[in-house]
């Protein structure tokens, strides 16, 4: 069986950001997606627009120094315009280490995203990493 052609996008998208492709990012991104991004630190927030979003990727390549990976675990889909990609966070930064489970949620017109909202297990933890 084929996989549906959402969750196809959204392996794209995580084997893209996995190599710091941002060309690709750019082809799955629409012009005016908005990335959700929870929490209460310099990195939270909403990030509208598919520069500010490829922006933002960039400041956590950056922050990291390059150590930040995220690991696709699996991904589901609705059949009506959203996919959830679910991952394993992992980063460095300031001699603190990231290790957190999170998702996601991706809305689809087309073959472009319109929007990305983000979920993490451990909210708590991602403010005190990124703070």
């Amino acid at each position: 069986m084929a996989e549906h052609p959402h969750a196809a996008l959204v392996r794209k998208g995580f084997e893209a950001f996995s190599r710091g492709d941002m060309d690709t990012m750019r082809e799955l991104i629409a012009s005016d997606a908005t990335h959700h991004v929870p929490g209460s630190h310099p990195l939270s927030g909403d990030f509208k627009g598919r520069d500010a979003i490829l922006d933002m990727y960039r400041r956590l390549g950056e922050e990291t120094n390059g150590t930040m990976r995220a690991e696709l675990i699996g991904i589901c889909v609705d059949g009506r315009g959203h996919a959830v990609g679910m991952n394993r966070f992992t980063a460095e930064r300031n001699g603190k280490r990231l290790d957190d489970t999170g998702c996601i949620i991706f809305r689809f017109v087309g073959d472009m995203v319109t929007d990305l909202d983000e979920c993490v297990e451990d909210i708590d933890k991602n403010n005190e990493f990124w703070s």
